[in-house]
């Protein structure tokens, strides 16, 4: 059973489009959607165990040029 967390992501201005792209390059990102509100992007992570998970987020996803912050919310009960 996949560990799955949701990261909400802001984007500096004028890098949406840069940003998606890489976004959905990684490895472990199962879904990206742009939305409205304070954040411009909901990431859904998938890895074997919750390490996995967040590693990417901290090596692979906070690396892109253009974020400007992340949060981070880890699943704790699913379908």
């Amino acid at each position: 059973m996949a560990e799955t967390l949701f990261l909400l992501v802001e984007i500096e201005i004028g890098k949406l489009d840069d940003v998606l792209r890489r976004m959905r390059a990684v490895d472990g990102v199962a879904e990206v959607q742009a939305v409205t509100g304070p954040f411009d992007l909901i990431v859904k992570v998938q890895a074997p165990h919750i390490n996995e998970a967040l590693d990417t987020v901290v090596h692979r996803i906070r690396t892109i040029p253009g974020i400007k912050s992340t949060e981070t919310l880890v699943t704790v009960a699913g379908p």
